[in-house]
């Protein structure tokens, strides 16, 4: 049975005890609703809590734990020789749960007898063809142990899944006649209630620091098996890019160094158009501007925060090159050679960074005590003299905040990057040639032709959880000015 119909069961049982516990509370006081502890719908949901929360709780656990189980049994399965030099016993898993997947996939729409794919002497090669007919991914060639070892795991996981279904029912129906036990006139459902909708808030408020949580261990774990089968040294001090996926990363050259010398390369071009246009017209906003102007200039300058970045993309490889190219090109000073550089992702991503800047700096200005102002007017100075000698000293904090924040969002931009700045990773001064940054090569790097038994696909995480590092320290550094700033002035 599937989860989804599994869920329909509970949410079945969950009405159904919704409705007997309500009934059962109000016979309890003879129809008389007064009489009860608390009104008779709270009696019906403390019912329907108490069947969801388990029956859930447990089918989550156990779909969580259901494949580290049995992908930890699987594993003893195949022996060392199977594992190849530059791989482990994880990366040839990886192949077994594609293996499974397809076998089940395949035999679902059809295209694979339900007896051959169980069979254990079936041919690997004719299953790894039928599979790839059917539409499957398969990126290794299936050997005989991945092929039983895949058989296995797909057995294991349709037995698990019916012993989950038939206890997640029976904790439903067990904790349905519980409750609805529990409903009568003295029983105080109201707390129950309450006290269940806290916890839940309270796992809500969770739910971003657990994900965090996981995004983390996620990376690290896979950063681990990449290092494990490339040298970190390399990693981080070679001056070249070069992914080979004729092998196992015998003849790869992993260096970080141009890519992220193309990521902050880029990043601070687009801070060189972002923090001036933004800043001025935060100002404006801020002290120039009547009330009337501000409220429709300010909406209009913020819609380009909610423009989708493949739309920036598309304006930069249209528009932003080809004029870069008129002025810059072979027909003009002779700098640059193609529309996709530097300078084309970065006026482009300077552009979508511009509300992020002008809307937090015009917020900071405007938290600006107007006590300064007033001083600052009494003295005899001239509101530019004010705006320059006062007011930005006292916002600078907050600006500096707001700019760290928008380069954080700019480091981790991808869309405009492999759109306007081209794949070539290399170091170079000139922001009139093609570059790439870490994002872009994450996704090339998983989209790619290699698969999770290579370094090639295992160096995105470990790309990832340096990115990730940097835009963290950015973002902390640029809540530790911002907080500075706000215990200062507010």
């Amino acid at each position: 049975m599937s989860v989804f119909w599994l869920c329909m069961i509970v949410l079945a049982i969950c009405v159904v005890g919704f409705l007997f516990g309500r009934t059962r509370a109000l016979s309890s006081a003879a129809g008389e609703a007064r009489q009860l502890h608390s009104l008779p719908n709270y009696y019906g949901w403390n019912v329907a809590m108490k069947v969801v929360v388990p029956a859930f709780g447990l089918m989550a656990v156990w779909l969580i734990a259901q494949p580290i189980v049995l992908e930890s049994r699987v594993a003893g399965m195949i022996p060392q020789s199977e594992i190849k030099e530059g791989s482990s016993v994880g990366l040839v898993m990886a192949e077994v749960r594609r293996a499974a997947s397809g076998l089940e996939n395949a035999v679902a729409s059809g295209a694979l007898e339900a007896g051959l794919a169980r069979d254990p002497e079936a041919d690997p090669a004719m299953i790894s063809e039928r599979l790839k007919e059917a539409g499957q991914v398969v990126t290794a060639e299936i050997t005989q142990t991945i092929l039983q070892a895949a058989q296995a795991f797909s057995a294991m996981s349709a037995t698990a899944n019916w012993v989950m279904t038939v206890l997640v029912i029976a904790i439903a129906l067990g904790a349905a006649a519980m409750a609805v036990r529990q409903s009568d006139k003295e029983y105080k459902a109201r707390n129950a209630v309450e006290q269940g909708i806290l916890a839940l808030l309270i796992a809500a408020a969770s739910v971003a620091i657990l994900t965090t949580i996981g995004i983390v261990l996620s990376l690290i774990f896979n950063t681990a098996e990449f290092f494990r089968l490339y040298p970190a040294l390399d990693f981080f001090t070679l001056l070249e890019w070069a992914p080979s996926f004729s092998g196992r990363g015998g003849t790869s050259q992993l260096g970080i160094l141009p890519l992220l010398w193309g990521t902050l390369y880029i990043s601070f071009i687009a801070l060189l158009v972002a923090v001036p246009l933004g800043l001025f017209a935060a100002i404006y906003l801020s002290e120039y501007a009547t009330p009337r102007v501000r409220g429709i200039a300010k909406p209009l300058l913020e819609i380009l925060a909610g423009i989708p970045t493949i739309v920036y993309g598309l304006f930069a490889l249209l528009t932003i090159g080809p004029m870069l190219v008129s002025v810059f090109g072979q027909d003009g000073l002779g700098w640059m050679s193609g529309g996709r550089a530097v300078m084309t992702a970065g006026i482009a991503m300077g552009i979508m960074l511009i509300p992020f800047v002008s809307s937090l700096s015009d917020d900071i200005i405007n938290a600006v005590p107007q006590a300064m102002r007033d001083g600052s007017y009494g003295l005899g100075a001239t509101q530019s003299e004010t705006i320059k000698q006062v007011i930005l000293p006292a916002a600078l904090p907050g600006i500096v905040g707001a700019i760290l924040l928008a380069a954080s969002r700019a480091i981790g931009e991808t869309m405009i990057v492999v759109m306007g700045a081209g794949a070539a990773a290399r170091l170079s001064l000139n922001p009139f040639e093609a570059m790439t940054t870490v994002t872009a090569k994450i996704v090339s790097q998983l989209t790619g032709d290699s698969d999770f038994a290579s370094p090639e696909a295992l160096v995105a995480f470990a790309l990832g959880i340096s990115l990730f590092v940097i835009t963290l320290g950015l973002n902390v550094f640029a809540l530790y000015i911002v907080r500075k700033y706000r215990e200062q002035y507010e």
